[in-house]
């Protein structure tokens, strides 16, 4: 993973807010408990950017402004139904940033 792709990560998760989307997002089936997912089929773990907006209680230009920069990060996955955006998390590159981190961090210690 190149040094750029490495630090948009870590700037996308230097947010709370998106730090805690993140997280929320690792668990999609408690964020959306009563609330349909209709798409969980064809995008499973995908959540509605309204019920990520509901769940945070910021505005909805705020968090699409976060969704946005934690998928041009590539933090996240989304996909478009109709006039709604549904995101995941993109776990193969988090585990790939966290790989790298983790060994950059052993290199520095050595």
């Amino acid at each position: 993973m190149k040094n750029e792709a490495m630090l948009a990560m870590l700037k996308a998760l230097s947010n709370e807010t998106r730090l805690n989307i993140l997280c929320w997002l690792r668990e999609p089936e408690q964020m959306i408990e009563s609330l349909p997912n209709p798409v969980n089929e064809e995008f499973p773990g995908g959540v509605c950017v309204g019920t990520i907006q509901e769940k945070s209680g910021l505005a909805q230009s705020v968090i699409s402004s976060y969704l946005s920069s934690m998928q041009k990060a590539g933090l996240l996955e989304s996909r478009r139904y109709g006039q709604w955006t549904y995101y995941r998390r993109n776990e193969e590159a988090i585990a790939a940033f966290l790989e790298e981190l983790a060994s950059g961090l052993q290199a520095k210690t050595k």
